[in-house]
């Protein structure tokens, strides 16, 4: 993982086995968080030449973390996974773009989503610009692959999740439909497309986004965010 605050929360998730700082970085003050974690995770630090931190990324602004990969999360895992009461699971219908893929990563697991769920095809992996893009947030978020995300919504329905899904053209705004109780999957679509048709069926509720400005639209991950802080967390305890 490549960059301060990815190498940052790979240490912090435990994941990471060993990061490389540029060689004579490590007096500064930017890096002060980093070698703290890894002192306190025992995880080692090595100096490297510039060269051997391009081998790794292009982007690395001096820092690496080598991670160890994590078991990848599948449809049948849905139905077994020991979900609490009130969780909330994010499920991104089609989202190609690793930027976007990361950002709305990184919104879920700020607001404390038990899973992320996206598809196998047509959609972003997580590759190391996802992860940066995420502020780290994908090494911590469990993140189920799945084939078919309207069989996706069933087993989660099965587990006890109402599914509500983000659609420009539902009837009602996140501030005129409540949101249900208990376990919560909130579906995303892609920009283009928005949900597809089979995943908008699948879902118990459809709300939107006021959008009160001259703009039509937010993107993905800005919208999920809205969604999450907006209509979802303010019907939980605190």
């Amino acid at each position: 993982m490549a960059g301060r605050r990815a190498a940052l929360e790979a240490v912090r998730s435990g994941r990471a086995h060993e990061v490389l700082v540029a060689r004579g970085s490590r007096s500064t003050p930017a890096l002060r968080d980093l070698l703290d974690a890894a002192a306190e995770r025992r995880v080692p630090v090595r100096e490297a030449s510039r060269r051997e931190l391009d081998g790794f990324a292009r982007d690395h602004h001096g820092v690496v973390a080598l991670v160890e990969a994590t078991a990848e999360l599948g449809e049948r895992d849905l139905a077994s996974w020991p979900f609490d009461g009130d969780d909330i699971v994010v499920v991104l219908d089609g989202i190609t773009d690793p930027q976007n893929l990361g950002a709305a990563a990184r919104a879920a697991e700020a607001a404390g989503a038990a899973m992320l769920v996206t598809r196998i095809r047509r959609a972003a992996a997580v590759t190391p610009a996802a992860v940066k893009a995420s502020a780290g947030a994908l090494l911590h978020l469990p993140h189920a692959r799945v084939a078919n995300i309207g069989r996706a919504l069933e087993r989660l329905k099965d587990a006890g999740f109402s599914v509500v899904g983000l659609d420009e053209r539902a009837e009602g705004t996140v501030y005129e439909r409540p949101c249900p109780p208990g376990r919560v999957a909130v579906v995303v679509g892609s920009e283009g497309e928005g949900l597809a048709r089979l995943t908008r069926e699948a879902c118990d509720a459809l709300v939107r986004l006021p959008m009160r400005g001259r703009v039509a639209s937010l993107n993905a991950a800005a919208s999920l965010a809205a969604v999450l802080y907006a209509y979802v967390l303010p019907s939980r305890r605190t």
